[in-house]
């Protein structure tokens, strides 16, 4: 079968905001989920200075077929907890940022899946005290464990919007995710159960996921995926085109979805009642996230 791919605009990584940017990171040896996932859409987030922060190190304890995320038995993370953090404050300061997006490799070797380290991080952020400076975490599963959910719990430790990306649909989750530990119900488990504590709790929050298109999936498997996150009263959901990171190494391509199936899927999306729904080819979960709160 021929794929065609569709044509997509993406930004150059020239310009001198760029540059800027890419300086900025690099001499505070800050982790970014735009260069060790091969993001396409790097240029552009640069070129406006955003970026989506990675903690715990940068090597993942579970293998996934679709990521480039470099896998293996981490020792820890790569500068250190306290100066991990110290140097993204630094960052957030010099980017003049006013959202941040903090994200992180799996972490299976810590007890709260590096829950605690997700929380530390926003209440440092929250500290800076600037005017409307939102936060969002895209998060690992956790194992859906309660203990490692309720370290958002405290007003100080809650993010603006809690994200984790179910990535794709029921039957596919076991042939593209790492198969030993990840589990679709797992991750719909711990999106429901981090609702429902905030809920209880009085603490606002939007919930929001993600998945990749192209995999080999029907239609069917993904309205049956729509439904199973609104059932678990998540909020938000990114829609875009799997790119395999090299087609040697890494899950194929199975078809490029056109502009109008997106669009298609988006008027589906919302259809079950998500409060925003971005689909196109380049969307990911974290690109242009702010938009969604303004």
């Amino acid at each position: 079968m021929q794929l065609n791919k569709p044509k997509t605009r993406i930004v150059s990584s020239t310009s001198e905001e760029y540059k800027s940017t890419k300086k900025i990171l690099s001499d505070a040896k800050v982790c970014t989920v735009c260069e060790e996932a091969r993001c396409p859409n790097i240029g552009e987030c640069w070129h406006n200075q955003t970026a989506t922060f990675m903690l715990l190190g940068d090597v993942c304890t579970r293998h996934c077929k679709f990521c480039a995320v470099k896998h293996g038995t981490p020792t820890t993370s790569s500068l250190g907890f306290e100066v991990e953090g110290n140097n993204l404050l630094e960052v957030i300061k010099q980017l003049r940022l006013k959202y941040v997006v903090l994200t992180s490799v799996t972490r299976d070797d810590y007890e709260d899946g590096g829950a605690s380290v997700f929380a530390h991080a926003i209440a440092s952020i929250k500290s800076l005290k600037k005017d409307n400076l939102k936060v969002e975490v895209l998060t690992p599963d956790f194992r859906a464990k309660e203990q490692s959910i309720m370290q958002f719990m405290r007003e100080e430790c809650m993010p603006d919007v809690f994200a984790h990306n179910i990535e794709t649909v029921r039957s596919l989750t076991p042939v593209v995710r790492d198969a030993v530990r990840s589990s679709y119900d797992i991750s719909i488990k711990l999106l429901k159960i981090f609702k429902r504590i905030a809920n209880e709790n009085a603490l606002k929050c939007y919930t929001k996921s993600g998945l990749m298109l192209g995999l080999g999936e029907s239609e069917q498997e993904v309205l049956q995926l729509f439904c199973d996150l609104r059932e678990a009263e998540v909020d938000f959901l990114t829609i875009g085109q799997y790119l395999s990171p090299d087609k040697e190494k890494y899950y194929p391509v199975k078809e490029y979805i056109s502009e109008e199936k997106f669009a298609y899927l988006k008027e589906k999306a919302l259809n079950f009642s998500f409060k925003s729904v971005v689909a196109g080819p380049l969307v990911r979960s974290s690109y242009l996230a702010h938009k969604v709160l303004e």
